[in-house]
């Protein structure tokens, strides 16, 4: 037999085994409210190629091969223990399996016994409020999410009327993106009822533009978190118009907020969210995208100060030909111009981790590409540092420390800020491009500013509504050393 017919017969083999995986990860979700991953990368709803796919793609991007039939035995054996609502990351426990000297189901049994009848978190509502860029991904994140009606439940939008056929407009742009591709399922509207429905989920597409004037428990709604996707307020006064309105409990701003509102980073300081806290910020996609880098950085190395370049981007802020803005530069063009701008996602770090306070510097190159922006981290450090123990470092960290939601790590000589587009992790540390010197470090940092910047949000919206399942294998502190 010939390479080519070896390959093509590898391939008929992943692929059959990763036919029989479908169902297992299907009736886990809706029978146990279990959430299946391979180091983040959620498997439910993956066809058998986007499955062969996805084992590919995380050896690709730093981590272990995982022979794919260990990953079928591990979903078999995880069917048949029926652990309750939790998240469990398939590849870590395929390598803790490795590592022990137990059966499977042995191992399994130990491992997943906090799950033994944990039960899923009562349902949460939640009402977007604007329905742009970040509005239609976390849109499609939580539709994604929807299991046996436990946890985050997308009930509305608000939008202002742009049309008389608005709704068929809106539900075109959910169905359809230039940059993220089609939703994956169906999308319609009930002209009716004003709603979008979205895989059996019902969108109810409420129109206003006042957010203290909408009585949402006229549409079923009650003690709604509503996410706030415009941008326009970023105060505490401005966004507690929400507040007034019927059926809100909680205000989340999808954009830096104003002291004394906390802004949050998950993975960082998510722990400081208070059930008291009626108005949060999930900060902003650089800030999500830096801060837990710096942290692990600072957390091993110290950091004495440095300076942050973003190349973002460009955004719907700036405009496609030259005409009027009120900010400076950005009202050259987008698309055939680098535009120099000013962040203020380095002095926001503090907000998150304060011995960072008055230590970074930062600013920011808008360029001609629609998604995906790269931070550069010019940072001095208090204890020398290699390349390769740096990078080693980092490399564990996104594997198995607390922040792996947060930081990705990739070593491949060919990758583009394409490869990055639907990142579910908010930063992703380019490990070639790494410079060490002594006490100077330069990191690269790909980020997908709009998809994982949804994530991130979403994961706050899980600890605003507690509603987030407990996560087996616990992650574990990494060190420098090991």
């Amino acid at each position: 037999m010939n390479d080519s017919a070896a390959h093509r017969d590898d391939w008929a083999e992943s692929e059959e085994l990763a036919e029989r995986m479908i169902p297992l990860i299907g009736a886990l979700r809706r029978e146990h409210d279990v959430v299946t991953s391979l180091h983040g990368h959620r498997l439910l709803g993956l066809s058998a190629t986007g499955l062969v796919e996805v084992h590919e793609r995380v050896a690709q991007l730093g981590h272990e091969r995982l022979p794919i039939e260990d990953t079928l035995a591990v979903l078999e054996a995880i069917h048949a223990l029926a652990p309750g609502a939790s998240s469990l990351d398939v590849a870590r426990l395929v390598a803790g399996h490795a590592e022990s000297d137990q059966s499977l189901e042995n191992y399994l049994a130990e491992e997943l016994a906090p799950a033994r009848g944990a039960v899923a978190a009562e349902p949460t509502d939640v009402v977007l409020y604007g329905f742009g860029r970040i509005g239609r991904l976390l849109a499609r994140i939580l539709i994604a999410h929807t299991g046996g009606g436990s946890g985050l439940r997308l009930r509305a939008i608000v939008v202002r009327r742009g049309a008389e056929n608005d709704l068929a407009k809106r539900a075109s742009l959910l169905l359809r993106d230039s940059v993220h591709g089609r939703f994956a399922g169906s999308v319609t509207v009930d002209e009716e009822a004003e709603q979008i429905i979205a895989n059996g989920t019902r969108i109810q597409v409420i129109y206003s533009d006042d957010p203290a004037s909408i009585d949402y428990t006229a549409h079923g709604i009650h003690d709604a978190i509503v996410v706030d996707n415009t941008g326009r307020w970023r105060d505490e006064e401005g966004l507690s118009q929400h507040l007034r309105s019927t059926g809100v409990a909680r205000v989340l701003l999808t954009a830096p907020g104003k002291s004394p509102l906390k802004n949050i980073v998950h993975g960082i300081n998510d722990e400081t969210i208070a059930d008291s806290d009626r108005i949060l910020s999930a900060a902003s996609c650089t800030t999500n995208a830096i801060t837990p880098v710096l942290a692990a950085i600072d957390e091993a190395y110290g950091v004495v100060k440095g300076h942050v370049e973003t190349v973002h981007s460009f955004t719907n802020d700036q405009n496609l030909i030259d005409n009027f803005h009120k900010g400076d530069r950005r009202g050259r063009s987008a698309v055939l111009n680098m535009v120099i701008t000013e962040t203020g996602a380095a002095k926001a770090v503090a907000k998150a981790l304060p011995q960072l306070e008055g230590k970074l510097t930062g600013s920011s190159i808008r360029v001609p590409t629609p998604d995906v922006s790269l931070a550069v981290l010019h940072l001095t450090i208090e204890r020398p540092a290699t390349k390769e123990q740096v990078n080693d470092y980092l490399r564990r960290v996104s594997l198995h420390s607390k922040l792996r939601q947060q930081i990705d790590y990739v070593e491949s000589p060919d990758v583009v800020s394409t490869d990055f587009v639907g990142s579910h992790r908010a930063g992703i540390v380019d490990g070639l491009a790494t410079i060490a010197d002594e006490d100077t470090l330069i990191l690269y940092v790909w980020y997908d500013n709009e998809f994982g910047y949804s994530c991130q949000v979403i994961r706050v919206l899980e600890v605003m509504a507690g509603s987030h399942p407990i996560v087996l294998p616990e992650r574990r502190e990494v060190t420098l050393q090991g």
